[in-house]
């Protein structure tokens, strides 16, 4: 017999195992990639699953105080991929190239 969706999504066990598949997924895609603009998306995947998680504890203790920290690490998340699209469009008009290899030449 198939539960209803309800109980399905209303578990704390469901939120936790999406959580940390959606930052496990983030962490590979940091790790492995070299496309600045994927580097970035895995960069945000992951501090979406720390909100997801801080607001599953919130909702599950009963406290709003961590949904205040989700607020600002949305702010922070925002500003991070504001100021790496202005340093990859940047890198891209001077060099034509996305590679996080172009990177390690400023370095020189």
């Amino acid at each position: 017999m198939i539960p209803a969706v309800s109980t399905i999504g209303s578990s704390l066990d469901f939120f936790v195992v999406v959580a940390i598949a959606l930052f496990s997924i983030g962490c590979y895609g940091v790790l492995t990639r070299k496309n600045m603009i994927v580097l970035l998306m895995c960069i945000e995947l992951m501090l979406n699953s720390v909100n997801l998680l801080l607001v599953t504890f919130s909702k599950y203790y009963g406290a709003s105080d961590p949904q205040i920290f989700v607020f600002f690490i949305v702010v922070v998340a925002a500003a991070e991929a504001t100021v790496g699209l202005s340093i990859l469009i940047m890198a891209y008009r001077s060099n034509k190239s996305i590679d996080i290899e172009l990177f390690n030449k400023l370095k020189d």
